[in-house]
């Protein structure tokens, strides 16, 4: 669908036009105060359309909050295209080094949690906010949207996302090699052993199609949110109330598998070569999250692009992520 997209007034306009309200507010000091009232609450209305909406996003895997050569090099681009924005990279732990290995060995549910209390606290977010998050980061983001009580987020952007879990690991984002190596390893020995699921991130969202009923009763953070053994109405209504879930797929993906988790497909049941779309998976169609709702009311949107694992130009993101983000 084609983005409802709300133009950005420029600052000059912006005020100019608080100038014409205080104005016509101290001419109109001697009229109706009803009059008066109705008049403020325009002129506030108006103020308020030069603001942009607030960005929170979250990091992928490997990667801290504000890296200059990831998350702080995309709040540049689109500081620079949205002048006066406000953004929050959230990072998890009091460090770039705590984040980083937060985003390996702390469990899913505790970074919501603390997310969720650093999102509320943030007096800038309190009116809603737009969210857009990169690989893992993608599906803790909509966590907060179904999970995190008293927010308003408007736009979901998941830029390479695995809504559906992954059910490989080819390969590894980030520098660290050794954490790359350490996760392969517990994976091995057993994803849903609680010593794995409670001290590895990538177990809690580990997805295998040959064992289902293992993956929706022993994985302590995918299953849940998604829906898969509990049909939870909160979650659905909270999720339904966005104005669009975007989702990006990378079309030469390697790090991802499958590639199709990226738009919220999977596999097969008991299968790992038979690749479902969304629309074909049980999930959709019994409804379970809302996102079949969501599809006929034109608010999933699915983007494509060639490249490996969050790899994309400037003029592809501008042109084609900018839109969700005003």
């Amino acid at each position: 669908m084609s983005p409802s997209v709300f133009k950005f007034i420029p600052l000059q306009v912006f005020l100019f036009i608080v100038g014409i309200c205080t104005y016509a507010q101290s001419v109109m000091a001697g009229q109706s105060h009803i009059f008066a009232l109705v008049f403020t609450i325009l002129c506030l209305q108006l103020s308020d359309a030069g603001t942009p909406t607030p960005l929170v996003i979250w990091h992928g895997m490997g990667d801290s909050c504000c890296n200059p050569l990831s998350m702080g090099r995309i709040m540049k681009m689109i500081e620079a295209e949205i002048p006066g924005i406000y953004i929050l990279s959230l990072e998890i732990g009091n460090s770039f080094t705590e984040d980083t290995l937060n985003g390996f060995l702390m469990p899913v549910p505790e970074q919501i949690e603390l997310a969720c209390k650093t999102i509320r606290a943030d007096a800038n977010l309190q009116n809603g906010f737009n969210a857009m998050g990169f690989s893992q980061g993608a599906q803790f983001l909509r966590a907060i949207v179904q999970q995190c009580d008293g927010v308003k987020v408007y736009n979901l952007t998941s830029i390479g996302g695995q809504h559906q879990g992954v059910y490989g690991f080819p390969n590894c984002m980030g520098d660290d090699v050794v954490m790359c190596d350490y996760v392969r390893r517990m994976l091995n020995l057993g994803a849903y052993v609680p010593a794995v699921q409670n001290n590895l991130v990538q177990a809690e969202y580990w997805h295998d199609p040959i064992n289902e009923d293992k993956y929706r009763s022993q994985c302590i953070f995918l299953p849940g949110v998604n829906n898969e053994n509990v049909r939870n109405e909160t979650y659905v209504s909270r999720l339904t109330s966005l104005n669009n879930f975007v989702m990006v797929k990378f079309l030469n993906d390697t790090m991802v598998q499958p590639q199709e988790s990226e738009w919220f497909g999977f596999y097969a049941p008991g299968k790992d070569n038979q690749v479902l779309t969304l629309q074909e998976t049980q999930l959709y169609q019994t409804d379970q999250l809302g996102l079949k709702t969501m599809d006929e009311a034109g608010k999933l949107v699915f983007l494509a692009t060639e490249g490996e694992h969050l790899q994309f130009s400037n003029q592809w993101f501008i042109a084609n992520i900018m839109p969700y983000l005003y």
